[in-house]
């Protein structure tokens, strides 16, 4: 029997392929990739962001980053799908663990964010960060545009997040505001996809309500999406409100009317060829959740992503059926 088998997470020094584990037991990580903060010829680094001080309804989403690993282990198991390649033959994924924060110091928790991703972006890695709630997109997108210029926000979510900001806020229905006033994020390059909360302004951004897309659908949403990014680096922020609470019920703030699972992951999938430069999902609160469900949809989502930069890398898609 070979010992290459069980707890790649702690046992393993590679940063590709993986190995037989039981779904139901061993150690967690995402995607049971391993943990480390070597990033040496690593394409991605997958960390939690565990802050949920900025809520303005029910808290408990800082345990987002814990179930999202959790429910990723299925994943791990089988060949993507429908991608049908595993995407660690091609892609190097390192699980970083969490970023220290303090909500004790609330001044510390924006440099502390930020300083994280720094030193990640440093090392030359992609980021693929779980919240927490959706506050810690503000500072992921202060570094990456640190990194890669003012980003085209792609934003699946229920609510717009552009609120009023006095830049000192820290709050996860304002930032995107803020962000749009610094200039990190390009707003005539973004676009946010499932909205149905209400706002005068709609800041600069194009909004794909979660209505416009139940008529018109996903197609026509990425027609939108692509034509505005264009070749800019697209950084995508996935609130899991974004979708209905019948598919997502572990969130703070639930909104009837959202998209399905099957249309956020359409949606996610059909970014391919965009400049991917980093993804965060956030706001999964697993205390509110049923069944994992709302975990689920999250580490899916997250875990498709990481198949587009396999493809992008060279991976080949494999169908069989029709897809």
């Amino acid at each position: 029997m070979t010992d290459r088998q069980g707890d790649f997470a702690f046992r393993s020094d590679e940063t590709t392929g993986r190995w037989p584990e039981m779904t139901y037991g061993g150690a967690l990580s995402f995607l049971r990739r391993r943990y480390g903060r070597d990033l040496t010829g690593v394409d991605v680094a997958v960390s939690g962001i565990p802050y949920d001080a900025s809520v303005t309804y029910r808290s408990g989403c800082r345990l987002g980053p814990r179930a999202i690993r959790a429910a990723s282990v299925q994943l791990a198991e089988l060949g993507a799908f429908p991608f049908g390649f595993d995407p660690f033959e091609t892609l190097a994924v390192v699980d970083c663990g969490d970023c220290m924060i303090d909500p004790h110091h609330p001044e510390t928790v924006i440099p502390a964010i930020e300083a994280h991703a720094d030193h990640i972006l440093r090392q030359g890695a992609k980021m693929l960060s779980f919240g927490g709630d959706h506050f810690v997109s503000y500072p992921l997108i202060r570094a990456h545009a640190r990194h890669h210029g003012p980003v085209a926000l792609i934003q699946f979510d229920a609510h717009c997040d552009t609120w009023a900001d006095d830049g000192a806020r820290l709050d996860h229905g304002s930032m995107f505001a803020r962000a749009a006033a610094e200039g990190i994020v390009d707003v005539a390059r973004s676009t946010q996809i499932g909205l149905r909360t209400f706002n005068d302004s709609d800041h600069g951004f194009e909004i794909l309500t979660a209505p416009w897309v139940h008529r018109n659908g996903i197609d026509a949403a990425l027609s939108v999406i692509r034509e505005r990014a264009g070749d800019a680096p697209v950084y995508v922020s996935f609130d899991i409100d974004g979708l209905d609470p019948a598919f997502a019920p572990g969130t703070g703030t639930p909104v009837s009317g959202g998209l399905a699972s099957w249309q956020a992951l359409e949606a996610i999938r059909g970014l391919e060829g965009l400049n991917l430069i980093g993804m965060d999902v956030v706001e999964v609160a697993p205390a509110y959740d049923h069944a994992e469900i709302t975990a689920i949809a999250a580490a899916t989502v997250a875990h498709d992503w990481l198949c587009l930069l396999a493809e992008a890398k060279g991976a080949k898609r494999r169908t069989v059926g029709r897809v």
